[in-house]
Formats: C-alpha cells, structure tokens, sequence
C-alpha cells in the first residue's frame, strides 16, 4: 500500500510539473522574445504612472501640510532618482537578457538568491492585493452609478465596524479581483498591448476628473492660493518624506525591473525610454492628484481628500444622472489602470520570482495566480484606512529592498564591472564562481543586514515607538540610508576578500558569454567579439 501511495504522488507530482523548455539558457536569451522597443518601454511608464495609489502619495503630501508646488517638487525630485535607480538595475537585463531572480545568484550566490526572491515575492502579493482593493473601489462606484441603492450604508454589513471594509466594498473588490484574473494568463511579452490601451485610455480619464474637479472648485486660482500648513523644519521633513514615499511607491521595481528589461530588443531601448517617462509620466499623474486633492478642500471645506475615489464618490452623492454617467466611465478607466498596474508590477513579477523558488511545478503564468490567491487572503482593505498607515507601509517595505538593490548595484558596476558568466548563474555546482559558501554570498547577507539594521530603530519610531531623535531622521531617508550602507559594505568586503569571475575595467559581454569550462576549474572564457583578443579570466576569475 506504502509503495502504491508514493506512486500516485510522484505520478500527481510529475502531472503537475510544468513543461521544460530545452536548454534554459538558450531559451532565456532567445532573440523571438525580446520584442520590447524604445515605445514599448514609454508606454509602459505612462501606463503605469496613471494609477490610483500613485494619486493617493501626492494626495497625502497635501495631507501633511504642504502647499500643491511643493508636493509637486517632491514628486519631481523622487521620481528621478527613482528613474536613475530603475535604469541601473534595468540596464543588467536589457544587456544579459535575465530576470531578477538570476540577477541575483551573482551578488546573493546561487542559493542565497532565494530569500531576495521570496522578499521581492511576498511585497508583489501584498501589494497586489492593495492595488485590486482601490480596483475594487472602482467597481463599487461603477456599479452604484447605475444603481444607487449599491450603498455600503444601507446594504447590511456583516464585517466588524473595524475591520476596514464593508459588505458592499468586499464585494466590489472580489468582483474586481476575479475579472482580472484572465489577464495574468497571457505571456509577458505579450501584454505590452494592454499598456498601449491603457497608456490611451486612461490619461484622457484623469484629465477629464481634474477639469471637473477645478470646474467645482471655481477654477485654479482658489486651489494654488492654498498655503503650507507646516513651516520651518516640520516643512523641511514632510518634503523628504515626500520625496522618500515616491521613491518608496518604485522600490519593487527598483529590484525586479530586469524581469521587463530582458525583453528588450537593444540595451539602450530600455535606457532613455525609462530614464526620462518615468518622472515625467508620474509627475504628471500625480499632478493631477495634488490638483484634485487640494481642490477638496475648496468644494467641500475641511481636510483635503487624499482618496480621489472618495472624493469621486462624493461627487456621485451630490449629482444627478448625467454625473452618474460620468464617474462610470472615469470608474471604469481607473479600473483598467489598476488592472495594468497590477499586471506589471505585481502579478508579473511574483510570477517571475515565483518560478525561481519552484522551478518545477510554478511558471509565471501559474505564480501570478498564486499572487492572485494571496492578494485575496491578506485582507489589504487594512492598509488603506488612512494616508498615514499607506505612506508608513511605503516605507516599511521599502527598507528591505533598497538593502537588496544596494548589494546588487554594487555586486554589477562596482565589483564586476558588468562582467557576467551567464552560464555559470544556471548551475549549482559546487565549482561554480557563483557558489560561494554553500550557495551563500556571506559578503552580501553582511551588507543587505546591514542596510536593514540602520533604519530598525527608526522604523521602531513609525509605529509608535519612543526611539531617539537621530534614528528617527535616518528612517526619514529609508531608502538612501538602506542603500548606501549595503553598497558600501558589499564594496568593502569584497575588496578585503576578492571573488571570482569579476574584471578590472567594464566588460559587459551580454550575448557574447561563453561560459564553458576551459579545463582549469579556476578559468572562464569570454567571447573575443566583445572582448579584446586573449582576454581571460584568471586568478580566482579576475579578468587579465
């Protein structure tokens, strides 16, 4: 009975295996998928930047007391660097065609690779499940502009009155969630179309929102004659802060944004592309939300609405059938753009990362079901019940990221100098030059704690802690303080203890790799067409 029960699981097992494509390597750089051009890549962005939260992050500038003009400078300021950020991970994809989960056995080892991985994994689940509940929040104004007794408040309500949500919004939420999920079943390089039509549609939408929301507040002048609230350091402070949660609002992407840039035709079709439509598409979006926010405050009086699908339903409450009819349609171009964002930036992403922890049985196509699944069961509704509790969560989840794109930014243009051998990423053999100790970069897990370490205390602070004044100003600078102390740390200990296969001076081979053994297992070759002839790497993989 034992022997017959081990044979109907490994038969499930092996049922549910996913297909295997012969040879990885060969298949990860196949020329047929790298369909991605310079426009794909602007679509992309603008598409992306068109997004409720993106809205909510400028909204809540305002929230915290600064005038429209600086919430717009901080927005400026922290989508550049973001973009600068985007490019120098994106760059290793676009040029050795890998996706961030085999970007990171070179800094992180083969192994080690897989806490990164499932780090970057479980933020796209929750955040995935964040971005279909403000979906869902489209839907429940879609469907109340056709009938009006769709009303969380006369709908009877069977969830705790602090849980965060109500019957009526969880069912508008889970009808989001299931309707997107055919989406995730096309393959990437196929979905650029839908950021095409969303990079359309829903620009035109947001548009049309903020003329209707000047419109109601009796024009421009009203919104920009609106003070600061705050002075002097306090000021100072919520600008960084500002200017940190638009950072934060890019610290997934920072990491995986190799998963897209492999797809590129050339390296430089994801260079400028993103440099310059990613602060320019999500300044313009998150105009729009300042705009729209700071015009609340005007129409209805009081706290400015940071929730633009608040202040949308406001608007539905106080108008006839022909406002109906337009918040539908708005609705409904939200609900494409949250669709997209989700796509891309999360669904995509846990699917991606998800096939390096399961190789065997999970595909992308199947992690992004599972991040579907998980987005559902986390109950996101609870960080979205105020700006305070989205922009401490911002931060929070930034902190462990910018400690991963630290050790890896350092690892590719200050340790190796853009040298990989793309083949030896594939292998866990105990030879390999991406083995390390036990598959474990040690250099980097002293670096990536480290960059943890130094925003603990502050983080403490955020949540209610009494921490000291100085651990509060480092959180305040999360993201800079996470990335410098682990690049810099990694920098270091890998000039006290060398490691294999790096170069001394840029060498980005992409393509050209051929990482076959030489005979000496303490030798890799480099293709000479990128190469000047007789280069080799020698001496523990450092390059003559």
């Amino acid at each position: 009975m034992a022997g017959k029960a081990k044979s109907a699981v490994r038969s499930l097992a092996d049922k549910l295996a996913v297909r295997s494509e012969p040879g990885v390597a060969d298949d990860q750089l196949m020329p047929a998928r790298r369909q991605w051009g310079p426009w794909n890549f602007v679509g992309f962005w603008i598409a992306d930047s068109f997004n409720i939260s993106t809205w909510m992050i400028s909204g809540s500038m305002i929230v915290a007391g600064l005038s429209w003009w600086q919430s717009w400078i901080c927005v400026w300021v922290g989508y550049f660097i973001a973009g600068f950020f985007i490019c120098l991970t994106g760059r290793i994809g676009a040029v050795y065609h890998i996706g961030f989960p085999v970007v990171g056995r070179s800094s992180f080892g083969i192994w080690g690779s897989l806490w990164p991985v499932l780090n970057r994994t479980a933020m796209a689940c929750v955040w995935y499940g964040v971005q279909t509940y403000i979906g869902g929040h489209c839907v429940y104004l879609m469907i109340r502009s056709i009938w009006k007794s769709w009303d969380r408040e006369t709908i009877p309500n069977t969830f705790p009155p602090d849980s965060g949500t109500t019957t009526a919004d969880f069912v508008s939420f889970f009808i989001f969630w299931f309707c997107s999920l055919p989406a995730i079943w096309f393959p990437v390089h196929q979905i650029r179309h839908l950021f095409t039509v969303k990079s359309y549609v829903v620009p035109c939408a947001g548009v049309a929102f903020l003329i209707w929301a000047v419109a109601r507040a009796g024009g421009v002048g009203p919104i920009l004659r609106q003070p600061a609230t705050v002075s002097g350091s306090t000021l100072a402070w919520e600008m960084v802060r500002g200017i940190m949660s638009s950072i934060a609002n890019f610290a997934t992407l920072i990491v995986n944004d190799p998963d897209f840039s492999r797809f590129a035709a050339k390296p430089r079709d994801a260079f400028w592309s993103q440099f310059f439509t990613i602060p320019l598409g999500f300044a313009l979006t998150s105009m729009i939300g300042i705009i729209v926010s700071s015009s609340s405050s005007v129409i209805y009086g009081g706290e400015p609405i940071w929730d633009p699908l608040e202040l949308l339903e406001r608007f539905l409450d106080d108008g006839g059938s022909a406002q109906r009819f337009g918040i539908f349609v708005i609705a409904a171009a939200f609900a494409l753009a949250q669709l997209g964002t989700n796509i891309a930036a999360n669904s995509v992403s846990a699917g991606t990362d998800m096939t390096a922890l399961l190789p065997r049985w999970i595909n992308i196509r199947r992690g992004g079901y599972v991040c579907a699944a998980i987005g559902l069961a986390m109950c996101p509704y609870n960080l979205l019940t105020s700006s305070n509790s989205f922009t401490t969560y911002l931060s929070a989840y930034s902190v462990f990221l910018s400690s991963i794109a630290g050790v890896m930014i350092a690892d590719y243009y200050l340790v190796r100098k853009g040298y990989l051998e793309v083949r030896e990423l594939y292998t866990a053999r105990r030879d390999g030059p991406y083995y390390y100790t036990w598959g474990v970069h040690w250099r980097a897990y002293a670096s990536y704690l480290a960059g943890i370490l130094i925003n603990v205390v502050g983080f403490a602070g955020a949540v209610g802690a009494d921490v000291p004044l100085g651990a509060t100003y480092v959180y305040n600078v999360n993201f800079f303080a996470g990335f410098i102390v682990s690049s810099g740390m990694y920098w270091l200990l890998c000039r006290a203890y060398p490691i294999p296969a790096t170069s001394d001076r840029w060498m980005e081979v992409g393509d050209e790799v051929d990482a076959m053994r030489l005979g000496d297992e303490d030798r890799w070759s480099a293709s000479p067409v990128e190469c000047e002839p007789g280069a080799t790497a020698k001496d523990g993989g450092k390059l003559a």
